[in-house]
């Protein structure tokens, strides 16, 4: 609700490609929108070999809750022809919300620049302005293909960055959980099952459910819960202990680097910083339990 969502591309990360697929198409099964394409993406990233996270995710990427095979099958072409076609097709400038390496759009932008001609903006799920969770500064998503994400970050359209900083701080309260997986509703029973899986022990007795990715989409439909800094960001692609990092410049000068003559172009974007929690949590809940009206996005 909320969402004109016309199409979904699948890309290696919390699981192999294959996995992912089959996990969005079963997703979409049980909320009640089985008629969004879906295609097969990226089965690695662009340089680096595949590196899952399935011991977060489980080893189907999606909580290893033992579900049935989705009845469909993905769309037969390719995830960059399916987002050049709905792009190109949108009868208004679309919002790309990647929610995973950055794989995919990468690879439509080197292919086909036209495309940001109707690209309104870029909500992504990646980055950190402080802590990583792959290594100590990078976040799992840019660290897994850090090539992809700084293509991404030069596209020459809006961007915003909902990053670990503020992915991390929206927990689904444990009665909410709780109440979602005693749905009598395949799609709400589900959400419920996967905050259960992922969750954070906020509170040991009651441990709640991380919103995660989730958060990115809410951004979308309600951008006037996040709070963003318009930031200069790049991304460090060099080997070592950094690579993968998102150096977020919050300076308010110039130092003695750029003094010195060691300046580079990096392109500004919007740092999420803060999230107003409650009204993403509630946003959340009447999406998967489809109370509430919604605002065209």
């Amino acid at each position: 609700p909320g969402l004109d969502l016309r199409a979904v591309t699948c890309v290696a990360g919390n699981t192999d490609v294959e996995g992912v697929v089959r996990n969005t198409l079963t997703v979409l099964e049980r909320a009640g929108a089985p008629d969004v394409p879906v295609a097969r993406g990226a089965e690695r990233p662009l340089i680096e070999a595949v590196r899952t996270a399935r011991h977060v995710h489980g080893h189907d990427g999606m909580g290893d809750l033992g579900l049935p095979a989705p009845s469909r099958r993905p769309v037969d072409v390719d995830a960059v022809t399916l987002l050049r076609r709905e792009i190109l097709a949108s009868p208004r400038p679309v919002t790309l919300i990647p929610t995973a390496p950055a794989t995919n759009i990468a690879l439509l932008l080197r292919t086909h620049p036209e495309v940001t001609g109707n690209i309104e903006r870029i909500v992504f799920m990646g980055g950190a302005v402080a802590t990583g969770n792959a290594t100590p500064v990078a976040e799992f998503n840019v660290w897994h293909d850090p090539e992809a994400a700084a293509i991404l970050l030069s596209a020459g359209v809006p961007i915003t960055m909902y990053g670990l900083d503020v992915f991390q701080r929206v927990i689904v309260p444990g009665p909410d959980v709780r109440r979602l997986r005693a749905s009598d509703e395949p799609g709400t029973r589900l959400a419920g099952e996967l905050l259960a899986h992922r969750g954070p022990a906020t509170d040991e007795r009651d441990p709640g459910g991380g919103l995660g990715d989730a958060g990115a989409v809410c951004a979308v439909i309600d951008p006037a819960g996040l709070t963003t800094h318009r930031l200069p960001v790049e991304v460090c692609l060099a080997p070592g202990p950094a690579r993968g990092q998102t150096l977020v410049d919050r300076r308010a000068r110039v130092g003695e680097a750029e003094l010195h003559g060691d300046t580079r172009e990096q392109p500004l974007i919007d740092v999420g910083l803060d999230v107003d929690v409650p009204r993403y949590v509630d946003l959340y809940l009447s999406a998967v339990e489809h109370k509430g009206a919604y605002t065209d996005a």
